[in-house]
């Protein structure tokens, strides 16, 4: 199927206040469940995630194409993080594996922060900042403790105390789709700030 592009455009912020704060990644591919006719279902949402990172990577001219999941588990192996029965394995990976193939395969260097339960509040301040940079900031990769599916941030809303991420859901498994639909079945939405424990990377 053909893969969409910036599925976020279209979709309105979740606040009208003239005060807001709004900073949002553009130029990515939404890579989800079966998007290349591979059956991932229940276990490819962190390739998925890393997939939709790197295609950001490589529209902003870093070197080398999206990785495939065949390519993701290759590169896990020839580094040493994973034994050779990895490949061709359903396994999931996290955080830390997404970490060492952007590494790997585009040069960019990858951060890992760890938020205990209760601790958004003093996290969101850095996931604003790192998207404040720049229109071409990357993706960031979140998932862990309560909610361990991986999922993607691509933005950030603020007004005072009032705190949204734009979450990009990898999980959708359905046939050709469009923008608009996924907005509708919640696959790209904006969440208000949750206090729970998760891990994210910001490339």
């Amino acid at each position: 199927m053909a893969l969409l592009s910036n599925v976020h455009s279209g979709l309105s912020d979740p606040t009208t206040s003239p005060q807001k704060k709004v900073h949002i990644t553009n130029s990515y591919v939404y890579y989800h469940y079966k998007c290349d006719g591979y059956n991932d279902v229940g276990w490819g949402c962190g390739y998925r995630t890393l997939q939709t990172i790197a295609s950001h990577l490589s529209l902003q001219g870093k070197a080398g194409q999206v990785p495939t999941l065949m390519k993701i588990q290759e590169t896990l192996v020839e580094i040493g993080d994973k034994e050779l029965s990895f490949i061709k394995s359903r396994e999931w990976i996290g955080s830390f594996e997404v970490c060492l193939v952007i590494d790997k395969l585009y040069d960019v260097p990858c951060k890992i922060l760890h938020c205990p339960f209760g601790g958004m509040t003093s996290i969101f301040p850095k996931l604003e900042e790192h998207f404040a940079k720049s229109s071409s900031a990357p993706p960031i990769m979140m998932g862990g403790d309560r909610d361990a599916s991986s999922k993607g941030v691509l933005g950030t809303c603020s007004v005072d105390d009032d705190r949204w991420l734009l979450v990009l859901d990898p999980h959708y498994q359905g046939g050709q789709t469009s923008a608009a639909e996924l907005q509708r079945e919640g696959y790209i939405r904006w969440i208000h700030l949750m206090l729970r424990s998760i891990s994210r990377i910001m490339g």
